[in-house]
């Protein structure tokens, strides 16, 4: 008898973004903490975010593999489901104010930190130090950019342990390009909450995002033990 998913016990920091419905390129993001009696309490009121140009489909994580549409490599759709949050990342160096206070590994950007986006690469899904593992990608997503996206992010744990080729790859929360500019398929938002959020964020409270359809958050609420809104 296979055991009902719920969101895991050890995860006591929750990111539940909803959006309207699969086709929406927006969002509302509130973070929440669960306490020792196992009730979930606000942490911050919510806020907006911009998803992925064509909306929400299924991603790979720790939900179960769910029916309906999944994401893709280049379909322009964030993730929906239930997904680790492992890293930080930006452009501060790893010694200032804060990274050092960070409570998630970070990597500090430079020319040579990727994020493999090619399906055919043996790095799939991967950050990396371009100089030191071979280059076998033929496109990759430049950690250290000319605008301010990437700025500051977290890194989203879709589709990993192991990656499956073109089942999507580099989705982080980062910061958005303008408030009505949807993403490739990551969740965006204003610089000052990302900073919120990256100092909140703890790797002992084990953090996760939940993304989802506002019909799916309804469907799902219970059964896995998600906050109300």
């Amino acid at each position: 008898m296979t055991t009902p998913f719920v969101i895991p016990p050890a995860s006591t920091q929750f990111l539940l973004c909803i959006a309207a419905d699969w086709d929406s390129p927006a969002g509302e993001l509130q973070c929440f903490t669960r306490n020792a009696d196992g009730n979930w309490q606000p942490a911050f009121a919510p806020l907006p975010v911009m998803l992925g140009r064509s909306g929400l489909a299924w991603g790979r994580g720790l939900h179960p593999l769910m029916a309906g549409t999944a994401k893709q490599e280049g379909d322009g759709r964030a993730p929906a489901g239930v997904f680790a949050i492992t890293a930080l990342f930006g452009y501060a160096p790893a010694d200032a104010p804060l990274p050092r206070a960070a409570r998630l590994p970070y990597h500090p950007a430079r020319p040579g930190l990727k994020c493999v986006d090619d399906p055919k690469s043996g790095h799939y899904n991967c950050i990396v130090d371009a100089a030191g593992v071979p280059s076998d990608w033929a496109s990759c997503e430049d950690m250290l950019r000319d605008d301010r996206r990437y700025e500051l992010g977290a890194v989203v744990a879709h589709n990993m342990n192991p990656p499956l080729p073109g089942a999507g790859s580099c989705i982080f929360l980062h910061v958005w390009e303008t408030p009505e500019t949807p993403t490739s398929g990551c969740t965006a938002m204003v610089l000052d909450h990302m900073e919120e959020i990256a100092r909140w964020l703890d790797a002992a409270r084990a953090p996760v995002l939940v993304q989802l359809p506002e019909s799916e958050y309804a469907r799902h609420q219970q059964a896995w033990g998600l906050p109300r809104r």
